[in-house]
């Protein structure tokens, strides 16, 4: 196997300096003349400043004019700093306000703070103090982008040199993470975005060769320094010890929750819990019938379906039943390892599921272990295929990101974390696999039995190009179950999508650029899991 990458980028220059326009402040003070030299500082390094000595004069300008940023002192004849904060707050409700006092009263921060000022000076003030601050509010998201933009063309080629392998598990999940992580904090450069994406892209690649070299080793062998933690290995290997801590444990599975959308869950999660993450893979096909119910089954899909044939055969003849047994799962698994635990299962479907959850959310305190499935992240991901509305709010990855993060900021599911953050308990939050953004068809061919996802199918007389995709024709060795002797599974790879040939332009137009899984890819394999401890213990 060849691990070369045989790939040029032309790479941006990046400039930390530049600056568009001159940024314009408001300095109102009734000793601005004793701050001509704060002034002319500023002005020298680039800043448009205008001066008034009272308030009245400063709402004025507000009204006449643009400004970045206001400098106000707090303590002025007629019209105080306050007043005035309020009426240009009316005017201008997102202009940045810096308040300058003599003052150094608790009283005072907290009720300027509360009129939503932008920051707080006490007075004396020196030029370079305020050049910082003025930077800090006009400049930080430019300095900023132009800061990670530079970061990561510095290390597009070690992850280009690491591309050319082999990589262990977890130097994959390190190289997915840093990817993830450059995906979202580039802003404003579509340059690096694009070489970011190509990047991206060619990581999928070459992460495809190696599953297809590794994958059948990985679940033939026990788990070590040599292959990941598995989906089926997760009660065992990663909540059992969770468990014997002795306190409630609730297990959130997050269905296709990706992990640049937990990053974004992160941010807000973390001023109420101590967050301890770690990784794993998810099992192959990445659907829900196979990773989801390994993980409650603690069984490969081929195991599972021999200690449950009558589950198994039920589900094939209907692809969204395979995971009505999941609670049944669960209690085998107890009960096989002869553990004795008070066990809940919840299945949160739609939003009245979800609301009745967070009501009722201490009751799930009481179990030992509590399993709650929350579906609304995978309903969230095939609904975007179907709704030209949802394309519109979310027409690229950046936009997926923040309309699932403001669903989770605004949702019952968030709630139900501030009230279980007050509680000694503790909880447990992955996924069963991820997705996909696909933008490239393969054709593929097989007979009417065939199954209908569009990024892995199993049948009979499966064929594809296997450069697009890997075509699986013994199904044991991959974990897999296996209905008669000609069962084969093909499973796409990077971020192509299966077309049958008939209709071919029409199905390939409707499926572009739809949020998939079920192949193999970073995004979809290498999922978080994270442990939550509430702050307050």
């Amino acid at each position: 196997m060849s691990w070369s990458v045989r790939y040029s980028l032309k790479l941006p220059r990046v400039s930390l300096t530049t600056m568009p326009n001159k940024p314009r402040i408001l300095w109102a003070d009734d000793e601005i003349e004793l701050l001509r030299p704060h002034i002319l500082f500023l002005e020298a390094k680039g800043y448009e400043v205008t001066s008034v000595t009272n308030g009245a004069d400063a709402i004025e300008q507000v009204r006449r004019q643009h400004f970045d940023v206001v400098l106000l002192d707090e303590q002025m004849p007629g019209m105080g700093g306050l007043a005035t904060l309020a009426e240009i707050k009316a005017l201008a409700p997102e202009l940045p306000i810096v308040l300058v006092t003599k003052s150094e009263e608790e009283q005072l921060m907290e009720e300027a703070l509360g009129r939503q000022i932008s920051d707080y000076l006490t007075k004396p003030v020196n030029p370079s103090q305020i050049l910082l601050t003025c930077k800090r509010l006009l400049e930080q998201p430019r300095i900023r982008s132009a800061k990670v933009s530079q970061e990561y063309l510095q290390a597009f080629a070690r992850i280009t040199a690491a591309l050319q392998g082999p990589l262990l598990p977890e130097e994959w999940g390190d190289l997915y993470r840093r990817l993830t992580r450059f995906d979202l904090e580039l802003e404003g450069d579509e340059g690096a975005r694009q070489i970011l994406e190509d990047q991206f892209r060619e990581a999928n690649r070459v992460f495809a060769r190696y599953i297809e070299m590794v994958y059948p080793d990985w679940l033939a062998s026990e788990p070590g320094q040599a292959r990941p933690i598995l989906s089926h290995e997760v009660l065992s290997r990663l909540v059992l010890p969770v468990l014997e801590e002795g306190r409630p444990v609730l297990f959130f599975v997050i269905d296709c929750m990706r992990l640049d959308q937990w990053l974004e869950f992160e941010q807000l999660l973390a001023p109420l819990f101590d967050l301890n993450t770690t990784y794993y893979f998810a099992l192959l096909p990445t659907a829900t019938p196979y990773a989801r119910n390994a993980i409650f089954s603690g069984l490969l899909p081929r195991d599972l379906a021999r200690r449950y044939p009558d589950a198994w055969s039920e589900a094939e003849e209907s692809e969204t039943s395979r995971n009505r047994n999941e609670e049944t799962f669960l209690n085998d698994f107890f009960e096989r390892r002869r553990l004795r635990a008070r066990i809940r299962y919840e299945k949160l479907i739609g939003a009245a599921d979800g609301r009745a959850f967070a009501r009722q959310v201490n009751d799930f305190l009481q179990p030992d272990l509590s399993a709650i499935v929350v579906n609304f992240v995978d309903i969230l991901a095939h609904s975007r295929s179907d709704s030209d509305v949802l394309k519109e709010l979310a027409p690229d990855e950046r936009a997926y990101r923040a309309l699932t993060r403001t669903w989770f900021a605004h949702s019952w599911l968030y709630q139900a974390f501030q009230e279980l953050a007050r509680q000694r308990c503790t909880i447990i939050l992955t996924t069963d696999h991820g997705a996909i953004r696909c933008l490239h068809p393969t054709k593929v061919v097989g007979d009417r039995e065939t199954s209908t996802a569009l990024r892995f199918k199993f049948g009979r007389n499966l064929r594809c190009d296997e450069r697009h995709a890997l075509l699986v024709r013994d199904p044991l060795p991959f974990g897999l179950p296996r209905s008669s002797v000609t069962t084969t599974y093909i499973l796409a790879k990077e971020d192509y999508y299966f077309v049958y040939p008939t209709n071919y332009h029409y199905y390939v137009n409707l499926y572009r650029d739809t949020f998939q899984h079920g192949g193999i890819s970073l995004q979809e394999m290498i999922v978080p899991l994270v442990i939550l401890r509430p702050k307050t213990i």
